[in-house]
Formats: structure tokens, C-alpha cells, sequence
């Protein structure tokens, strides 16, 4: 098994993880929310990159941090009761965080934009869909509203809306969840940004019409060789378009590795918990194993690590001191003293112990 988990450490020959020629990055993020008179961190000291035309997939349970750590790139967390309290957000080396707001919102929808989780309430249904996307256009183009129209119509025959030109004066209630998810990609993707943000944005579709939303974000990234960053709590979607992952515990990344390192090696005890709770077609629904207790509130987090309530392979140490995210080989870095201790940290061309759990 060691010749094994050795040849994954120094797979297809990938340098140590560096953030050379990166697009977004940040550098220990984090952002506070003010609960009871106190503020309390819900994303804690994130480091995240992703370069051009790579797809970095954020992952974990509902509370994880993911969204907030989203909204927290974009600023677009409420003045009151949330504040950035430390770390920064490079843009091509520029950081967001010191920016003013008002130069700050010419980069939302123009260098950065989003597609959110539910598309039939980020729509304004008094509006019919093509007035919003030109909308978005306007706003960061000095074009007439003709020229906004035809590159409206554009970015809708881009995303595969049938019949584009007549559905263009239609109104968000006339489209299917599919089409509206069709809809609000056209609008994040309509000024060509060079970051995507894309929070769940198959949440709620089929099967089928997932699986044609997944297809079409993959395409669009490749054409234009944007930086894509996918949060979602399904390991299968992951699988599918990632090229790197980052799993995310009570606001703070836990393991990010490449994709397929992640899923043939996960060495976090939440990571292999993960895939032990997500259906697989080839064995069956009984051998699910669903993750006992749920993510702390960000108000009771414990002291230590904080996965440590819920893993089976606590010990004394693991509730007295916060592990730190340390590198075992190639891009694959581990959050946990018990798997990857900081003495025992190893080169690029080694991998995880002899005695890691495989999934």
C-alpha cells in the first residue's frame, strides 16, 4: 500500500501547490459576525488560490463557511453585524479589502461575478430577462441600450436558450429553473469576467438539466479561460468538473488537494467522512454513513480542532490545540494533528502515512 499512496504523492510529476499565476487569492481571510454584543469568525484564516481556466470546488456541510467565504470576496456582506476582520483578497495582486466601495462595485459583475444558489429570487420578476441582463452591461460598458440589447441576446444564444430572440422579452415566471439557472449565468458571464463565482447554482435541478448546467459552465470556462470557484455540498458534481478542492469545516479549510487525490487519498477524517455519507451507484443505499452530530455554531467552537467533537480519531491534543494546514506532499494539504502532524510533514514526492483510512 506505501508504493501506492507514494506514486499518488508525486502524481503526473505536479510541482508543491504555489500561487503562481494566480488569478484570485486569498490570504488568510476572515470575516466576524456580530452576535450577542460579541463578533464571532465564520471564516477563520482561509488561504485559497485558483488560476486561470481551473475550476477550485469549495466543499463541505451546510454551516461549513463556504457562502459566507463567497460574499466575503465580493464584499457583499452587510455594513452592520459582519466586517472583515483580517487577511487579504488579491485580484491579480490587487486587494479587494482595502479597496473604496465605490471602486469596489465597477469590479462586481465586470472582473468578478457570481451566480447565486436560488435563480427565481435573484431575478427581478418585474423584469423581463433580457432588460436585466443588458442591465448588467450597461453598468460597466459605455454602450446605447441597442448595443446592450445585441450583446444581451449574445450572452443568452451563448448559455443555449432556445429561441433567444423571443424569449428575450420574457419574464423569469414564463422560464423553467433550468432555463432561469441558463439566465443568471448569462447575466454573471455577460462582461467576460476573469472570476467566476458560483454558489450551488445546480441546487434544485433535475438530474438531467444539472448535469446540461455542469456541461455549460465547463465549456464557458474553457472558451474564455476564466478562474472558476464552485461551491457545493455535492461530492458527485465535484468529481465531475473540479480540478483542485478545498473542504471546508467551521469556517476554515481542512484538506484541499487536486481532484483526483482528493477522492482516491482523502486523509482528513471529515474528508473521509464525507465520502462514506454519499451515495455511490455501485454499492448499495444501506451502506450510507451518515456523519453523527452537526458544525458547531460559530458562537461554540471549540477550542481546538474543531472537527474534534465528531472524529473517532480525537485525541488529548486535538482539544487543547488548532492544527494547522500542513502540506504532505505535492498540493495536498491537511488540517489535522493526528494525520498530519507538522513533524512529520513530508516533501512532494512522498504522500500520507501507512496507516490513512482509504475511502
Amino acid at each position: 500500500m506505501k508504493e501506492t499512496i507514494l506514486k499518488a504523492g508525486a502524481k503526473d510529476g505536479r510541482a508543491p501547490a504555489d500561487t503562481a499565476g494566480a488569478v484570485l487569492e486569498l490570504r488568510d481571510l476572515r470575516t466576524e459576525f456580530r452576535i450577542g454584543g460579541a463578533w464571532h469568525a465564520a471564516v477563520r484564516d482561509v488561504s485559497l488560490s485558483v488560476r486561470r481556466n481551473e475550476t477550485l470546488a469549495v466543499v463541505g456541510e451546510s454551516g461549513s463557511g463556504k457562502s459566507v467565504t463567497a460574499l466575503s470576496i465580493l464584499r457583499l456582506l452587510p455594513a452592520t453585524g459582519a466586517r472583515h476582520a483580517g487577511g487579504r483578497i488579491l485580484l491579480e495582486g490587487r486587494d479587494l479589502a482595502t479597496l473604496p466601495e465605490k471602486e469596489m462595485s465597477r469590479l462586481r459583475g465586470d472582473a468578478m461575478a457570481m451566480i447565486f444558489q436560488e435563480p427565481m429570487t435573484s431575478l427581478n420578476p418585474t423584469m423581463r430577462v433580457g432588460e436585466q441582463i443588458a442591465e448588467a452591461i450597461r453598468q460597466h460598458r459605455d454602450v446605447s441600450w441597442k448595443e446592450a440589447r445585441a450583446e444581451a441576446l449574445q450572452a443568452l444564444e451563448e448559455v443555449k436558450i432556445p429561441a433567444a430572440a423571443s424569449r428575450y422579452d420574457d419574464y423569469p415566471h414564463q422560464f423553467s429553473g433550468g432555463m432561469r439557472q441558463r439566465v443568471m449565468i448569462a447575466m454573471a458571464l455577460a462582461c467576460k469576467p476573469k472570476v467566476l463565482l458560483a454558489d450551488e447554482p445546480t441546487t434544485a435541478l433535475d438530474v438531467t438539466i444539472q448535469a446540461q448546467i455542469l456541461s455549460l459552465l465547463a465549456d464557458l470556462k474553457t472558451a474564455r479561460g476564466m478562474a472558476v470557484v464552485f461551491i457545493t455540498h455535492n461530492l458527485g458534481v465535484v468529481a465531475q468538473i473540479a480540478d483542485r478542492v478545498a473542504v471546508m469545516y467551521a469556517g476554515e479549510v481542512v484538506e484541499t488537494a487536486d481532484v483526483d487525490t482528493l477522492f482516491a487519498y482523502p486523509t482528513h477524517p471529515y474528508t473521509e467522512a464525507l465520502l462514506r455519507a454519499m451515495p455511490r451507484v455501485d454499492t448499495d443505499a444501506e451502506s450510507l454513513d451518515p456523519i453523527a452530530g452537526s458544525v458547531p455554531a460559530i458562537t461554540a467552537i471549540p477550542p481546538g480542532c474543531a472537527y474534534a467533537p465528531r472524529c473517532p480519531l480525537r485525541q488529548a491534543a486535538c482539544e487543547a490545540s488548532r492544527p494547522a494546514l500542513n502540506d504532505i506532499g505535492g498540493e495536498h494539504g491537511v488540517r489535522c494533528l493526528v494525520r498530519a502532524p507538522a513533524s512529520t510533514s513530508r516533501s512532494p514526492m512522498t504522500g500520507p502515512s501507512d496507516s490513512k483510512v482509504q475511502a
